[in-house]
This record gives structure tokens, sequence and C-alpha cells, in this order.
């Protein structure tokens, strides 16, 4: 089976720059590109693989689909003139300066669309740019690169976004949101994506630690070892708590609902394991140092975050 989205007719077709091709970038450029944008990537790692042959993508719901980029660039500043959407994927990591990486390509029309993981990620690209438009979004899919110019989908796909800073939906977010519909991804507008990214955590937190502190399992394997689930547990716990305390109040079921969406995946290898066993940088402060600032600044402590934190801050110094 080969991709055979039929591009929607538009009066105008959209430019997009995606910034980091791994896995998360690919799969979207892609479903954006069968929906009619004109898609181009900027990678680094990949960069003579994809520019030759371009992404392969074994999804288990779009089949296989072969996604030629109309451009591939190594760095940002090589893209000629500016897109309308620059989607960045890039891993947060405190040495990348984004700001300066985009700001070439930053136009008058040009609209900054962040899918990353980790919370309070926004302000430092927002404070360098306050009057581009920014919507920051979070991806709930189970992909993997699995070599160059390859990204396998396991499962899920749909994208939560919204303005930031948070306000009421705007035309310009609806917009985006039909474009990946087009896309057949299964996209919704939120008016505080702010809340959205602490609901998140709730997964990223346990999944993404355990998944490294117990030896590189993978989440059925986590889930079918009961004290590992109960640690799980007790970790979105205090997430939930955390949140509320920050204002960004959770469903009484949160911790249900994940667990049982977890429950139903196919078996995934969480992205810091992946970046742990490639010798990558793990996304420790975007997803537990950022959620521990926080905390220290409303006084709280919260023991198995610091804990998870502390053991993979030293994992991640050993390399």
């Amino acid at each position: 089976m080969t991709d055979s989205t039929t591009p929607p007719q538009t009066p105008h077709t959209p430019t997009v720059l995606v910034v980091g091709t791994g896995a998360v970038g690919g799969f979207y450029a892609a479903r954006l590109a069968a929906a009619g944008a004109q898609v181009s990537v900027v990678c680094r790692s990949d960069y003579a693989t994809i520019a030759q042959q371009g992404i392969t993508i074994h999804s288990f719901k779009f089949g296989e689909q072969h996604f030629h980029p109309y451009s591939v660039h190594e760095q940002p500043e090589t893209f000629p003139g500016t897109p309308d959407y620059m989607l960045i994927t890039l891993k947060v990591l405190p040495q990348i300066d984004l700001a300066a990486m985009v700001a070439p390509k930053i136009g008058p029309n040009t609209t900054l669309l962040l899918i990353q993981n980790g919370i309070e990620i926004e302000e430092k690209l927002h404070q360098a740019f306050p009057n581009t438009p920014m919507i920051s979004a979070l991806a709930f899919v189970c992909v993997s690169r699995t070599q160059p110019g390859h990204i396998d989908h396991l499962c899920f796909g749909h994208l939560s976004m919204g303005h930031y800073p948070p306000q009421p939906v705007q035309p310009a977010l609806t917009q985006l949101v039909q474009l990946f519909k087009h896309a057949q991804i299964d996209a919704h507008a939120t008016d505080n994506v702010v809340t959205a990214r602490w609901r998140k955590l709730v997964w990223n937190a346990p999944f993404n630690g355990v998944s490294v502190l117990a030896g590189g399992l993978n989440t059925r394997e986590i889930m079918d070892d009961a004290p590992l689930q109960q640690l799980c547990r007790d970790v979105m716990a205090e997430v939930v708590d955390l949140a509320a305390a920050a204002g960004h109040a959770l469903a009484d079921d949160v911790i249900e609902v994940n667990m049982q969406a977890t429950e139903r995946m196919q078996p995934y290898r969480t992205s810091m394991l992946l970046d742990h066993e490639a010798g990558r940088e793990m996304e420790v402060e975007a997803i537990f140092g950022n959620a521990l600032q926080r905390a220290q600044q409303l006084g709280r402590s919260y023991p198995h975050l610091q804990s998870f934190y502390a053991l993979l801050r030293a994992i991640g110094r050993k390399r």
C-alpha cells in the first residue's frame, strides 16, 4: 500500500520549512507534503541520504510512503526566501541556540510551529521574536527513525496545538489545523497549550525515565512489570500535583487515561531511550529540569521526579 492522499486545491500553496528532520519531523513533513504543502527540510546527520533518496515511512495507518522534500538543507540559512510555516522539531537541548538558528529565515508572514517535548520551552523564542506568531504543539505519536532516511510509524499521530502565549483560537490556527486534517492527521486546537504540555508530561516523565533507568525497556515491558507500572503511576501523580500547583489543573482521570492508552499501544521504545542508546544527549532538562525548577519556585518537593532527574543527568554526564 502506498500513500495516495489527494492534495487539497488551495489558492496559495503553503511553504513549510522543517527544522530538525528526525522521526517526528520527517513524519509530519511527509504528511504535510501529501496534503499539498511545499515542504523543505533541514537535516544534519541524514542530509546526504535524504537529499539523494528522500524519506521512506512505514506506517501502520498510511502504509509505505516515500517522501521527496522540495529542497533539502544542512542549515536553515541556505533555504531561499522565508517560509509560511517554520516547523521546529529539534530536540530541546540547552546548548542549541534556537533563536540564532532560525532568525535568518523568519519573514513578515512566517508562523513558528513548535512540535517539541517538555514544558516552559517556548518563552525564550517568543522573547526573541515577540511579533512573530507562534503555535506550540504536542505530538501524541509513536515514531522511530530506524536508519538514515527510514521512519517507522507504529501508532497514534494526533496533534494538540495552540497559540503561544495562550489566547482564544484565531483563524490562522484554525487554518493550520485544517491543513493537518487534509493530511489525515487528527489535529485539534486548544485555548491553553501550556496546560496541554503539562498533560503530556504526565506520560513523558515516567515512561521516558523508566525506559532508560530500567535498562532499556519498551512500553510493553514496563506495563507488564507491576512494580514498574506502579512507579509510573507514582511519577504521574507528582506531575499532576505540580501541574495543579502551577495553575494547570488536569482531569481527575488523567493518570488512568494515560495508562490505558499505553496498554493499547504497540511496544514502543521511547525517544529518550533511543537517544541514550545512540549516544545522543537526552532531553533531561526539558522534561525533568524545567518541571523541578517550577517546583522549586512553588516551594514544593517531588522525590520521584528529583530522583529521575539526578540519575538521568548522571548518566548523561558519562557520555
